[in-house]
């Protein structure tokens, strides 16, 4: 029997595979060649099938072999495959810099996702959820119990009665969100504005659904929304403005004004809003208002939100889109056939933690101030020029008083030298140079954690 042996290596960390006539094998442990990351673990057996055993090692040079029980079968190094419309995205930034964090034992104020647990009434719903035998397909669009509970927070947060069958789609994590309304919404060719700088999932969807990006750069220090340059970026090519308040990564929380102006463009251009409203419980210097609520833009606006956020539950990967029945039709259409179906058992928890009393949110929004100003002037405290964050859990800075020539060479020497992970802004604009002064740390973290960060920074961060 000869086995064949596929070795797929691009810059970007892919996992070695070995495909043999019935079955085939992929190994977990993967490193890029020329970083100081392993590639391959050696002497990984495989028994997949009776007639084949293998053995695998790599030497230094990561030079692979096989060797099966008809002797050594030859190996062939292939280039990457991927469609043309995601070939210029690589591996995320977050997956990079927690392997990073990982691998130097530093502090990870990167990825966004908290390093304390969510609330037990929520984790105790969703144990008794599965207990009581609720663990096959939801319904695709949302266990109505979870529907009828995001109505009611939607209603109770901007006065909005919607319908629970007909305008909520229950989604996996906003990102599902995302790309459902992209790919059930937009055209091949239809213009999309985004604000830069963007939470990296929306230029990919965007891509796969074939639209042409437009961008609207947020500058520091207040990242103001430029109405003229957004104005004159309209054409009658537009179908959609994408939104995000509070905004990832700069913390912005778009004003009153700022919202009725774009109203006002999109209803006298005939365009659409999409908004990212993921961090609206996580508005520390301002209410939060959602575009859907503002007058004539209800029918036109698909709002997208996430369980994970506010519930610090982000592998749970709940989340939802709320339009209009016409909006809806296009979202549910691509929902349908990218994931069907949203946990059962974490709906029914989620259902629990949309009913949470107003205590919990009065506590969450004063917890996360209080991490906020731990990091805020323990950054003010080192050196940088900390720019004003009023929502989610993010902080932008000027990283430039250090000497390092960009946002990317800052965050690899803060990693392996100081020991703290940031993120590098760059990858979140179409023109990298945009952010090369600018990175992101996030207060998401036990307060310990956010101190002994700051530490680290102090001792081993020095001006330039």
């Amino acid at each position: 029997m000869q086995a064949q042996c596929t070795w797929t290596q691009s810059e970007m960390l892919r996992p070695l595979s070995f495909k043999f006539p019935t079955t085939f094998f992929t190994s977990s442990k993967h490193f890029r060649k020329g970083t100081d990351s392993p590639f391959f673990s050696t002497n990984r057996r495989i028994n997949k099938c009776p007639s084949v055993m293998a053995t695998i090692s790599t030497a230094s040079n990561h030079k692979g072999s096989v060797s099966t029980q008809d002797g050594p079968a030859q190996i062939t190094q292939q280039p990457s495959q991927v469609a043309k419309r995601l070939e210029k995205f690589k591996t995320t930034i977050f997956t990079q810099m927690s392997m990073l964090a990982i691998k130097h034992g530093a502090i990870n104020l990167g990825q966004g996702f908290p390093n304390f647990d969510g609330p037990d009434f929520v984790k105790d719903a969703a144990i008794q959820a599965i207990k009581d035998g609720k663990n096959q397909y939801a319904r695709g669009y949302g266990v109505p119990d979870f529907n009828n509970a995001i109505a009611a927070r939607f209603k109770k947060d901007t006065g909005l009665v919607i319908d629970p069958e007909k305008e909520v789609t229950v989604t996996s994590g906003c990102t599902e969100a995302i790309a459902a309304t992209m790919l059930g919404l937009i055209n091949p060719g239809d213009e999309v504005i985004l604000f830069a700088p963007f939470y990296d999932s929306y230029e990919a969807t965007l891509s796969m659904a074939g639209a042409k990006i437009k961008c609207i750069s947020l500058r520091p220090p207040d990242f103001a929304v430029p109405i003229d340059e957004l104005k004159s970026s309209i054409s009658k090519n537009t179908r959609a403005i994408l939104i995000n308040t509070p905004h990832n990564p700069t913390g912005k929380m778009f004003t009153h004004k700022e919202l009725d102006m774009i109203a006002s463009l999109c209803i006298e251009n005939d365009v659409l809003v999409f908004t990212d409203e993921v961090y609206d419980k996580l508005a520390f210097e301002m209410d939060h208002i959602s575009m859907a609520s503002l007058p004539g833009m209800y029918e036109r606006t698909v709002t997208m939100n996430s369980l994970g956020k506010t519930f610090s539950l982000t592998g749970w990967k709940i989340g939802w889109a709320i339009a209009p029945p016409h909006l809806t039709w296009g979202v549910r259409q691509a929902h349908s056939f990218l994931t069907f179906a949203t946990s059962t058992p974490m709906q029914w928890a989620a259902a629990v933690a949309l009913r949470a009393p107003d205590s919990y949110y009065v506590e969450l929004k004063r917890d996360y101030m209080a991490k906020k100003a731990i990091l805020v002037e323990g950054l003010e405290d080192v050196g940088f020029k900390v720019f004003p964050s009023s929502g989610t859990y993010f902080v932008v800075v000027d990283h430039t008083p250090f000497g390092l020539e960009n946002d990317i060479v800052f965050c690899e020497y803060l990693i392996k030298e100081v020991g703290v992970v940031a993120i590098p802004t760059s990858v979140f604009y179409l023109n990298p140079e945009e952010g090369k002064n600018l990175v992101r740390f996030t207060f998401c973290k036990d307060e310990e954690t956010l101190r002994s960060a700051v530490e680290r920074m102090k001792e081993k961060l020095k001006k330039k």
